[in-house]
């Protein structure tokens, strides 16, 4: 079989694929180390879901002075058994060095001004953290000047196919970047649905590929689902704080006072949490949303002050009036295991930061710990793999068959409405099922029409529905692996918890293998893992 002739970027000491926080970071972080680094993105530079465009910022926590200890033992119990000990403990003592850092390079994030108001207290959590606001722009200026300042070589609108192998889409050529490791930081699985706060480019290419390479996914599923307008717009996250002072159309009378005052505390559906009922009501209300009115009071809190500014800026909508509220596919708490030193586990030679990797976050997550895991392990994954580069030999780069399929792009329209449906809040045994019976489906069909190609832009779109579908599997196995209700994850076949499965599964592929005391599901392995 004929493979696609690609054409060489040049040779580096680290490649990172990502343009988000974590792989900027990472690439700047490897370029101190004196690396020559290449830094491969799917769109432009400072994309991705780290600058997605529907929420004003992003919130960053880390330890009050003294309280790091309390903060582990916060992180571990919200994580409910799912999180690595080890992890949890390397990413909180490096959020403080990490924003420290960040300031150097003239990023300076915000402060709360109003830090004791409740709405402070991180999601999920249950004491005030030190909170900042990493601003976008800012971080943009700041890290731009860096990475022009250390050299870092940036490839922007390049989409990752395969270990060093990229669709350049701007040109329709396919390119390859050698070096002697590589950073995967491309961020999580929200593209597989068709409503999600991040980026449609976030398909878990990189998750699908590190497991060909022979590493392990964790905590998969674990995705965050969160409330996001769909009227008067689309694609916006909803603040979960004005749930307090809102009525929402379908909670239970009585006791809808007390839910939605639960609810504000956290943005992320829980099963876990008697307050589920209110994202029930607004899965049960469909694409079209539940209703949203407002009893506000005369002054707004800090943090609901300063969204409700951004709305009225942004989208002409004002405190008050009538939204309509679905639920989105947000940023993941699971994917491709590493250590505390961010490499991955089964992989030698690559590395992992960002939404892209699991471990150090559980079945629930803290608020604001995406963006400071994303400055933590980008800060080790870049350290890290430039100190591996200085020692290896050049990689060699995955070629790509020469093959496309008429089916790839209609496979990918397809498959996001499979996810959507069988995959958000309410997940069963049979609809999962289902959901795997329509991911073979397409890709036996794909497989069937696929023919030899030179045409560069169908070779990569059958290899990014590809992906895609390997991806999928991988989200609906896992999810069929956990056959109880646990934070993010609500099985409604099975709506409680169960003490014996309170433990991080891992996910191998490894068809036609013997697992052993591993349950097979499709083309993967599932078994309890320890973490680190």
């Amino acid at each position: 079989m004929s493979e696609v002739v690609t054409e060489g970027l040049g040779r580096f000491d680290v490649l990172v694929a990502g343009g988000g926080i974590a792989g900027t970071v990472a690439a700047l972080s490897a370029a101190e180390q004196g690396a020559k680094v290449a830094l491969a993105c799917s769109g432009p530079l400072f994309g991705g879901s780290s600058f997605f465009a529907g929420t004003w910022g992003l919130g960053l926590v880390g330890p009050v002075p003294g309280g790091e200890t309390d903060f582990e033992r916060a992180i571990l119990e919200v994580g409910q058994g799912m999180a690595g000990p080890a992890l949890v403990h390397a990413l909180v003592s490096g959020i403080e060095p990490g924003i420290e850092w960040l300031e150097g390079l003239g990023c300076r994030p915000r402060r709360a001004r109003a830090a004791t108001e409740r709405e402070f207290i991180p999601c999920f959590d249950h004491a005030q953290r030190d909170w900042h606001g990493l601003e976008r722009e800012a971080f943009r200026e700041a890290m731009g000047a860096a990475l022009e300042r250390s050299c870092v070589t940036a490839f922007p609108h390049m989409e990752l196919l395969a270990p060093g192998t990229f669709f350049d889409r701007s040109h329709g050529i396919v390119c390859g970047i050698d070096a002697k490791s590589t950073v995967l930081a491309t961020g999580g699985f929200g593209g597989l649905f068709e409503r999600t706060l991040t980026t449609p480019e976030n398909l878990g290419a990189a998750q699908a590929i590190a497991l060909e390479q022979g590493a392990s996914l964790v905590n998969c599923e674990f995705m965050q689902i969160m409330p996001g307008l769909v009227a008067p717009v689309r694609d916006v996250v909803f603040n979960e704080k004005t749930f307090r002072f809102a009525h929402v159309d379908g909670v239970p009378g009585p006791g809808a006072t007390a839910l939605l005052d639960a609810r504000s505390c956290h943005g992320p559906f829980t099963a876990s949490r008697p307050d589920r009922e209110v994202d029930f009501a607004i899965a049960a209300a469909g694409d079209g949303g539940a209703r949203v009115t407002y009893h506000l009071p005369g002054e707004l809190p800090e943090f609901m002050r300063t969204y409700a500014d951004w709305l009225r800026r942004d989208h002409g909508i004002e405190p008050g009036d009538e939204l309509r509220v679905a639920h989105y596919a947000h940023a993941h708490n699971g994917g491709i295991l590493i250590g505390a030193d961010a490499a991955v586990e089964g992989a030698p030679g690559i590395y992992a930061c960002g939404e892209c990797t699991g471990g150090m976050h559980g079945a629930d997550r803290i608020g604001g710990l995406a963006s400071a895991s994303a400055l933590v392990f980008g800060r080790i994954a870049g350290r890290e793999a430039a100190w591996c580069g200085a020692e290896r030999p050049t990689a060699a780069r995955r070629p790509l068959r020469a093959m496309a399929s008429p089916r790839a792009e209609a496979a990918l329209t397809g498959l996001r409405r499979t996810m959507s449906r069988a995959c958000m809040v309410f997940r069963t045994e049979a609809g999962l099922r289902s959901a795997l019976d329509s991911i073979y489906g397409a890709r036996e069909r794909i497989s069937a029409e696929a023919e030899g190609s030179d045409d560069a832009r169908a070779i990569a779109a059958t290899r990014r529905s590809e992906l895609a579908l390997e991806a999928s599997e991988a989200l609906v196995c896992a999810m069929r692996a956990r056959a109880e209700s646990r934070g993010a994850h609500y099985r409604a076949d099975v709506p409680g918890p169960d003490a014996a499965q309170a433990r991080p599964n891992a996910l191998r592929f490894s068809p036609g293998a013997d697992h052993g005391e591993a349950s097979a599901f499709g083309s993967f392995a599932a078994a309890p893992v320890a973490l680190p």
